[in-house]
């Protein structure tokens, strides 16, 4: 099977915040979506969080077609995928859940339409098990808001087509996502080992005393976390090689840096640890209510990708034509079509 078709028309799958960023996220595109979710008052939550999304959105930088109107909702899954380019599921985390799901959908949805997980942590292999068309299955998991931030991990099953996976990287890439392709399965993919990496050394530090959960946070995001807005720690590592760039650190410091790998801990994750923590955020959030905090962290974050000049204005047109090969470039400061 060929995955190349046009993408005009997106099904949403679940429409709690990450299914409802997805939605906003494709408007600002210029894509059709409809959405479909069970669950009481779905639609108007829906409606209202692409509503209090679209300033964000609008300063990002909106695409030909744009439109809130273009927003269509049902309760009927059939109805929804019968027609659907590409659907972006965002289900509950249980494996059995998923496959049943995807099974479901499997019969309802165009044999040529890629079917993409926003799963964090069930591997695709599990969630294409009961499929009849298992080589159309991807994950396309995005990091949180996905209306704001680039990243989504790709991830095929082992029953899904090579094909499938470029169409899907070409199309995250199209509407100024900033795709990574990932060979293996693992539980969790990449971004949240690695934040799950961080966050154990930073557990391990506060159950030990060196610093409080304040003094941690700000130790990662006044230090390296500015760093890792620019760039990521490989290249970090090369610039910090000096004129010898990587190589000069790959050959001096990186046994230094082994030995401290070595000295890492792990904590002992206690209830007297986990409401240590929770004394500690409480402090920091200072009585800001968590959407408050979440908008603030946007607003910052939306700054920051228009100064590294990362803004998702789009080649959705390539999308469109069923050929969406962008340039770096292009795929991130694309103009409006």
């Amino acid at each position: 099977m060929s995955y190349n078709k046009p993408i005009r028309r997106i099904a949403i799958v679940g429409t709690g915040v990450i299914g409802a960023s997805w939605a906003a996220q494709y408007l600002a595109r210029g894509f059709d979506v409809v959405a479909t979710d069970p669950a009481p008052n779905a639609e108007a939550n829906l409606r209202k969080y692409v509503d209090e999304a679209w300033p964000d959105l609008t300063n990002i930088g909106l695409s030909s077609g744009a439109s809130r109107d273009r927003l269509s909702f049902t309760t009927n899954m059939k109805e929804a995928l019968s027609q659907a380019d590409l659907v972006q599921e965002n289900g509950p985390e249980r494996p059995d859940f998923k496959m049943k799901l995807y099974a479901d959908m499997d019969e309802v949805t165009p044999v040529d339409s890629l079917l993409a997980s926003s799963s964090s942590g069930i591997t695709p292999s599990v969630i294409q098990s009961k499929c009849k068309h298992p080589e159309r299955v991807v994950i396309g998991h995005p990091f949180n808001p996905p209306h704001i931030i680039p990243l989504v991990e790709v991830v095929g099953g082992t029953r899904t087509s090579p094909e499938a996976i470029e169409q899907a990287m070409a199309f995250y890439a199209s509407i100024g996502k900033k795709p990574i392709h990932l060979k293996k399965e693992l539980p969790g993919h990449v971004a949240n080992r690695l934040q799950a990496a961080l966050y154990r050394e930073m557990l391990y530090l506060i159950e030990q005393g060196v610093l409080s959960v304040e003094e941690t946070d700000v130790a990662v995001c006044y230090g390296p976390g500015l760093r890792w807005g620019v760039m990521g720690q490989s290249l970090q590592w090369h610039v910090g090689g000096g004129a010898g760039g990587i190589k000069h650190f790959m050959e001096h410091l990186m046994d230094p840096l082994q030995g401290m790998m070595k000295a890492l801990g792990t904590p002992n994750i206690t209830p007297e640890l986990k409401q240590t923590v929770i004394d500690g955020v409480a402090r920091e959030a200072a009585g800001r209510s968590v959407d408050q905090i979440a908008q603030d962290e946007n607003r910052v974050i939306v700054g920051l990708l228009k100064l590294r000049g990362v803004d998702s204005k789009d080649s959705v047109a390539a999308a469109k034509t069923g050929k969406p090969k962008p340039t770096t470039q292009q795929a991130l400061v694309g103009a409006n079509t």
